[in-house]
């Protein structure tokens, strides 16, 4: 008589039955690898870090592709989250926070300067370029707040034009201001003849042709190569939304004009720094430069070593563009505040005059022609309307003017 038993132990540690199969199944985010010669047997494998399990035939692993990551069980692709310079992120808040302080300082030296136009500081300091040079400083520190929109087409037309142009403003007025001075020192070696194109309308054309290259540049950069959003992959794990100009380094193009406006300015400046005392502002001028040099030589290894960080590149062009913009507002305007507000009684044009000279004889010509450009440059700027310039004797110039 037979007995059926049903309660065998197959082994001590599993007493179940074996199975008898191939393969187990897969693995969920697992991809099959068949045995050569057997159709129903296979080994099961993992997938990569940023792999999926081919949906179709499940025997390979695809790759995610950029901007996307496998999910926890390696099945489908989930789009990163695009990331972009918010205004709330750390960077931005900073950025803004400088800005918005260089806007307040802007628009107080504009308010002193509209109240005291017509005294004889401000008419000495060339108004209208004055005027010209605050508005680029105004447009410089307001790129900050263009660069912290969300990107898209528009946005990134506005911030490729807008940083470049506002910089060329500032050192296009800058440039005119020192070829303006140099020409009038040089002349003064040759002659007492007033020099060509140093009224206050010729300095505004002449700065006008400056600005107009940016724009030419510009327009022609913007047909040959159209500013439009992107996003861009730094990493596999990174989904940044960006200006394509961001994304290759090539928003520099923006800033070759400027850069050499800059260098032209810095090499005026020296030539010009041994002028009279009393006609100081080319040392002014100088300092600016200098120290604008050395902010941008900071910041171009900065903006190409932070590739692989977009917002921190944004935001140190950000904080450069600021921070340049206040060198030349406190360099230049800051000494001309001191004698309007703190020393009124030195704003008279008998204090823009060159006043300490010693006894000077015909034969000493490089120091007679050094006051000749004195007094030509301020009897020029303080005396707009007038048409002639008073000549300089050629006899014995003793004490002060």
């Amino acid at each position: 008589m037979y007995h059926l038993i049903l309660d065998i132990q197959f082994g001590i540690k599993n007493p179940n039955p074996p199975e008898s199969v191939c393969s187990r199944p897969c693995e969920r985010g697992q991809a099959k690898k068949y045995v050569e010669g057997e159709g129903c047997c296979w080994h099961c494998f993992n997938c990569s870090q940023y792999q999926i399990r081919n949906p179709a035939d499940e025997t390979h692993c695809i790759n995610c592709p950029r901007g996307t990551i496998p999910d926890i069980y390696h099945e489908n692709c989930q789009h990163i989250p695009e990331d972009y310079l918010k205004p709330e992120s750390p960077y931005a808040i900073g950025a803004m926070s400088f800005s918005s302080l260089g806007i307040v300082m802007t628009l107080f030296v504009v308010g002193v300067f509209l109240k005291n136009n017509d005294t004889p500081i401000v008419r000495a300091s060339g108004r209208e370029l004055s005027y010209v040079l605050l508005s680029g400083i105004l447009l410089c520190y307001g790129v900050t707040y263009a660069l912290v929109f969300k990107p898209n087409d528009i946005v990134c037309g506005v911030q490729r034009f807008w940083s470049g142009f506002s910089f060329t403003v500032v050192y296009a007025a800058l440039l005119t201001k020192t070829n303006r001075i140099a020409r009038i020192f040089n002349a003064s070696t040759k002659s007492a003849k007033r020099p060509s194109f140093i009224s206050p309308h010729s300095q505004l054309v002449i700065c006008g042709i400056l600005i107009s290259f940016q724009i030419l540049i510009n327009a022609v950069w913007m047909v040959v190569s159209p500013a439009h959003a992107m996003h861009h992959y730094p990493t596999r794990e990174d989904n940044l939304l960006v200006c394509n100009s961001y994304a290759d380094a090539s928003y520099m193009v923006a800033f070759f004009y400027p850069i050499f406006l800059i260098i032209v300015c810095t090499v005026y400046a020296v030539l010009t720094r041994k002028t009279p005392e009393a006609f100081n502002e080319s040392k002014y001028i100088g300092f600016t430069m200098y120290t604008t040099c050395v902010i941008w030589l900071a910041f171009i290894p900065l903006y190409f070593g932070t590739g692989n960080n977009v917002q921190l590149r944004i935001a140190s062009m950000s904080v450069t563009i600021s921070l340049s913009a206040t060198v030349t507002l406190v360099c230049l305007f800051s000494p001309k505040l001191y004698i309007i507000l703190i020393r009124p009684e030195r704003n008279i044009r008998q204090s823009m005059m060159p006043i300490r000279y010693s006894t000077i004889n015909k034969t000493t010509g490089s120091a007679q022609s050094s006051v000749m450009a004195a007094v030509i440059v301020t009897a020029a700027t303080c005396n707009e309307n007038e048409k002639v310039i008073k000549n300089v004797s050629n006899e014995n110039i003793t004490g002060a003017y």
